[in-house]
């Protein structure tokens, strides 16, 4: 019976008919910051900006050979996964019919089909991706064709595994650490499947959203569980349950190797990454170099191998970005403010203001009836503790204000 170290590597040499392998790269800046040895592994740089594609490859690949005949392949995506798959089926010149939701940004919708070319149809279907799956899957019965699972297929994780089998040759020695983000569990079960057999001593930490931890949910309930409530900023990663053959894999995983970063941490990341490397990454694919601020003591001298899942970044997302990692980094804050209704009230307000700090929203609806009317106020300043200072004046002057920067519910509404 063929090993799945030797499938793993199958997989990997398969993936050299389509694309070269994706590069290996120490970081200097991240070395430098963590005073360690880092490595990306620059699944950002594959030729549809995820490791998506190897998944597809492989799995297509395998159903292909044997039974030639399939007609159609099948799946549901609003990402990388339905690029991967367009991009295969062009490559195997076969059908492939895509589902996407009806609010799937036009960008991605694009790039699906210039991937895949005549060989796509993309179908628009539903609000939600519970919707969109089910349609997927109530087509592909119909006709008769192939489910192509994002995570949650032995043929998949084996592909995935190619990521592993690609570092540990690139590599030429086996790395202290090996960080792993983690959507459905896909590519963190077959590089972990891979690793426990070819370097069982490297290793190895998870990394979720934390609005999105299906895999520590899974863990602590001993099975697949569903999350009642998903926060689908990092898209990439955001599954509400681990696939059930994947959390096969993953189900001796330790609880403690497996760490939840916030959403809006993650976006500083982003940022220092674009700003300093020029990188480009997702939400998803900055995950597991945003671990690294939590690894900072574990990792000192050690070689780590962090990998950068995805470079499919939409640039109208830049402003939300930003706007969250100032958030976190508290150097911006939003309140609500009252004033007198009287000439000079304003002005007053002004007074109280640092020299560094800037109002980036303001928006006042007077009242003619009342004697105060409500503001709402978004302050930018170039450290966190300027607002200690301004606290201290918005007292002293007997200003009324709520600070509601961390409250999710109006900021939703008002920010």
């Amino acid at each position: 019976m063929t090993s799945f170290t030797d499938k793993a590597h199958s997989a990997e040499h398969l993936m050299r008919t389509l694309f070269p392998a994706t590069p290996l790269q120490r970081n200097d800046h991240l070395s430098e910051v963590y005073e360690a040895d880092i490595w990306l592994k620059r699944e950002d740089l594959s030729p549809v900006r995820s490791y998506k594609i190897r998944g597809a490859l492989n799995a297509m690949a395998k159903v292909l050979s044997h039974s030639p005949e399939t007609s159609v392949f099948v799946c549901a995506s609003a990402g990388n996964h339905a690029q991967g798959v367009a991009y295969v089926c062009r490559h195997f010149d076969v059908k492939g019919v895509i589902f996407m939701p009806v609010t799937t940004p036009l960008q991605k919708i694009d790039k699906t089909r210039m991937f895949g070319g005549d060989n796509v149809e993309i179908r628009l279907v539903g609000d939600y991706f519970d919707d969109t799956l089910a349609e997927a899957k109530r087509f592909c019965a119909e006709v008769g064709g192939h489910f192509l699972s994002p995570f949650d297929d032995p043929d998949v994780i084996e592909g995935q595994a190619s990521v592993a089998a690609e570092i540990v040759e690139q590599l030429k020695s086996l790395p202290d650490m090996i960080v792993l983000p983690v959507g459905g569990g896909g590519l963190s079960a077959g590089m972990t499947k891979y690793l426990r057999d070819v370097a069982p001593h490297t290793d190895i930490k998870f990394v979720e959203p934390a609005g999105a931890a299906s895999l520590a949910a899974a863990l602590d309930a001993g099975k697949p569980v569903k999350l009642a409530r998903v926060n689908n900023f990092v898209d990439g990663a955001a599954v509400a349950q681990i696939g059930r053959v994947t959390f096969d894999v993953l189900k001796t995983v330790s609880a403690e190797k497996v760490l939840a970063v916030p959403e809006d941490r993650i976006c500083s990341t982003i940022l220092e990454m674009l700003n300093v490397e020029g990188v480009v990454l997702e939400p998803a694919g900055a995950l597991s170099i945003d671990a690294l601020k939590d690894l900072r003591t574990e990792i000192k001298g050690k070689t780590v191998v962090c990998v950068t899942s995805g470079g499919n970044f939409d640039f109208e997302r830049l402003p939300e970005v930003k706007e969250r990692s100032q958030r976190y980094t508290g150097v911006k804050k939003y309140f609500l403010l009252r004033l007198p209704q009287r000439p000079g009230a304003l002005k007053d307000f002004l007074q109280v203001l640092g020299p560094d700090d800037n109002i980036a929203r303001f928006e006042y609806m007077k009242k003619s009836a009342r004697n105060f009317g409500s503001v709402l106020i978004g302050i930018e300043t170039s450290d966190p503790e300027n607002f200690e200072t301004l606290y201290a004046r918005l007292d002293e002057g007997g200003f009324v204000y709520s600070d509601i920067t961390g409250d999710e519910t109006i900021a939703e509404f008002v920010v």
